[in-house]
């Protein structure tokens, strides 16, 4: 099986074309495939597909073989490649997602693609949509946030942490978005599993610990469903970018420094969609060696 990995800052995965070869048990393949030290390494598998409404179609598995609806690091690579190894060339480029069909604007230079502006949609507020079980949620100080509480025995063995106000926001994935003073102390092997799986959230969900530097500019760490801790999340950038908002802390426009590197994010006013702008790296390309 050809593939190519790439990556959006840091946030990496195997990509197959399934223009050119069919692939059977995606998920299966993307438990393999993902492995860093047995396979190829990455955070998940992308399928990049032919689509009857787009000019390509996306699929996104976790490194534990979930299927994703969306990825916004991911959807970059997807419209790098489809440009680049001549898909298609339209651009803006059309790209069907489980979230829907989303529109990307793509910085061309001399003939590759560098950098990508995405149309994210607009976001999810509705709890029973995001989803998450509001009787499973306390109230917060803040009319934008949610309380997690976590009780009942200790899973880890580690004590339970203490209650934490979230914003929640789907963009076609779910996201808690936990504001704290500074966020390279924070435990994510500990407090992530608990976050992702609280009883509240049906699907799981992708958790984000964030500081406010200033009213543009914010600093992120990331737990994601079914892969763990990633250098960088689009969609929960977008994520952060909407909890700035709705709580006061930011403007609508901000940059998000992740691990992997910087994501630049509007929350426009005019249409209600997210805005999500930054690189797309492909690294190398190989055959996998199928058992």
């Amino acid at each position: 099986m050809k593939f190519t990995k790439m990556h959006g800052i840091g946030n990496d995965y195997v990509y197959v074309s399934g223009f050119e070869q069919p692939v059977v048990d995606p998920a299966g393949l993307a438990k393999r495939v993902a492995d860093r030290h047995f396979g190829i390494g990455g955070d998940g598998l992308i399928l990049i597909l032919p689509s009857e409404t787009a000019d390509v179609r996306m699929r996104m598995f976790n490194a534990d073989g979930s299927e994703s609806e969306m990825c916004g690091n991911g959807i970059r690579c997807v419209a790098k490649y489809a440009f680049d190894h001549g898909l298609t060339k339209n651009n803006p480029m059309k790209v069907q997602t489980g979230r829907g069909v989303l529109t990307l604007h793509l910085d061309v230079d001399r003939g590759k693609v560098h950098q990508v502006t995405v149309n994210m949609g607009q976001p999810i507020l509705d709890l029973s949509k995001i989803p998450a079980d509001a009787a499973k949620l306390r109230p917060s100080t803040h009319e934008s946030m949610r309380q997690l509480s976590f009780d009942g025995p200790a899973k880890s063995g580690q004590p339970n942490p203490p209650p934490m106000d979230a914003v929640l926001v789907s963009m076609g994935n779910p996201h808690a978005v936990i504001f704290v003073p500074e966020v390279q102390s924070i435990d994510l092997n500990h407090l992530g599993p608990l976050v992702e799986n609280h009883a509240a959230f049906p699907r799981r969900i992708n958790a984000h610990w964030v500081r406010v530097v200033n009213r543009g500019d914010v600093i992120m760490r990331t737990w994601e469903r079914g892969s763990g801790i990633t250098l960088a999340c689009g969609t929960g950038a977008c994520a952060v970018a909407v909890a700035g908002v709705l709580t006061g802390k930011t403007d609508r426009k901000i940059t998000a420094h992740l691990p992997g590197g910087d994501l630049k994010l509007e929350w426009r006013e005019s249409d209600n969609n997210v805005y999500m702008t930054g690189p797309a790296t492909e690294v190398f390309s190989g055959v996998w060696l199928e058992d």
